[in-house]
């Protein structure tokens, strides 16, 4: 089953808002093992959304469309796709009594464009909108299916999730079996690495599959399978996840779509351990990175931001001659960040002090080049571990994988400690 994404609004093409819908789409279409072969973007022009529709019915099983359902006189996609198919359009009137309620609910007179979001294909299953007023369509036509969402996220994802996956499951996979998946997640190695590693395993998938996704500084491997039943599909894919894991189990932190703070959050929970940080080129990332994830509050006990040499030495008693002079390591050296951790730890009293030190960009520090960084890890009665990494990309992207990169040394340490327990 193959499916093409339209995204619809002449504001995406001249780039002035993301197209975020597209990858909400694609992430949602693959779990169900519907393919994703094309996304094509159209402005809000009649002739040419037509075009887009009538090439999209040649290579496409399933058409969804995003944007171009509101009020006004731009917003052209179902009258597009009606005169494609041949159908008249006609109020629904669902939809046009909860247009009526918000604005009778507000006090505000409304004015009649405000009946196009009410609109709806003879014929097609309307898809209810919970957060805004524009009803989404649903029709199968001809051997293809249709699916019509508004623009807006927070209007498309409750309605995709809600409505249109039931639809999905009910109208267009009826003759295919249940499907089933994992997600692996990685951190301390690259996309190109992993692949290597596991690169018989891609070539040869069949049932299972295997997928690779990246983004910064974490890679995720998808299994996906097709089962009548659950068990069924979870003997198949929990072999697959022992092959891999047998690979990569240094680098496999989670079996589910998490990030590692969450999964390190967790583990100094379960540990009853606690961890605090010194940061200096990252100012306060790392910290804002662990205090995102609910529950932190009970592991993470506090931080230090030490920009610049005067705040390490007030607030973590880092040695003047240490920082500068002429034979000094400098704040961006691995003495400075063994320091950092150990001071940090002691004086907030944790288990783990956390310490970032480096050169984020854009020009040199100290002499030293973009993308040096020291992070160092210090445990309560065990040696300091100290790393020097050598970064490369933008100020953003040096921050981000500083960060990431000491939160995957520091769930090493802690999954030798829940191994030991």
């Amino acid at each position: 089953m193959k499916a093409e994404i339209i995204a619809v609004g002449t504001e995406l093409l001249l780039g002035q808002i993301v197209n975020t819908n597209a990858q909400f789409l694609s992430q949602e279409l693959a779990s169900l093992g519907i393919d994703v072969y094309f996304q094509t973007v159209v402005g809000d022009n009649m002739d040419r959304l037509r075009q887009a529709i009538h090439t999209a019915e040649s290579r496409a099983d399933v058409l969804i469309f995003s944007g171009g359902i509101g009020p006004t006189q731009d917003d052209l996609t179902k009258e597009a796709l009606a005169s494609v198919l041949g159908r008249n359009l006609h109020y629904d009137r669902m939809a046009m009594d909860n247009i009526d309620r918000f604005f009778r609910g507000r006090n505000i007179p409304m004015t009649e464009n405000n009946r196009r979001q009410a609109h709806a294909i003879d014929g097609c299953t309307p898809l209810p909108n919970e957060t805004g007023l524009a009803v989404g369509n649903a029709i199968a036509h001809n051997g293809k299916f249709y699916i019509v969402l508004p623009g807006p996220p927070k209007e498309l994802i409750p309605m995709f999730q809600n409505q249109a996956k039931t639809w999905i499951l009910q109208q267009v996979l009826t003759h295919e079996k249940p499907i089933y998946s994992k997600m692996l997640k990685f951190a301390g190695i690259g996309e190109s690495a992993l692949e290597t590693r596991v690169i018989d395993l891609i070539e040869k998938q069949s049932d299972p599959t295997v997928a690779p996704y990246a983004k910064e500084s974490e890679v995720t491997l998808r299994i996906t399978t097709k089962a009548d039943s659950e068990s069924e599909a979870m003997a198949k894919l929990d072999t697959l996840e022992k092959e891999i894991a047998s690979r990569l189990g240094d680098h496999l932190y989670a079996t589910g779509d998490i990030p590692i703070e969450k999964t390190i959050i967790d583990m100094l929970t379960e540990l009853n351990l606690t961890v605090s940080c010194a940061e200096s080129c990252t100012g306060g990332l790392l910290m804002e990175t662990l205090t995102s994830i609910p529950g932190s509050g009970a592991v993470f006990q506090g931080g230090i931001v030490c920009y610049s040499n005067e705040m390490k030495e007030k607030l973590l008693h880092v040695p003047h001659d240490l920082l500068e002079g002429e034979n000094a390591p400098g704040a961006v050296s691995a003495e400075t960040a063994k320091v950092l951790a150990e001071q940090v730890r002691m004086i907030v009293d944790t288990d783990f002090g956390l310490s970032i030190t480096g050169v984020a960009g854009p020009g040199y520090s100290e002499r030293k080049p973009v993308g040096l960084v020291y992070i160092g890890i210090s445990r309560r009665e065990h040696d300091t571990l100290v790393l020097e990494l050598n970064l490369k990309g933008n100020r953003e992207t040096i921050r981000t994988r500083s960060a990431k990169t000491i939160l995957y040394h520091l769930w090493k340490q802690l999954k030798e400690i829940a191994d030991e327990a």
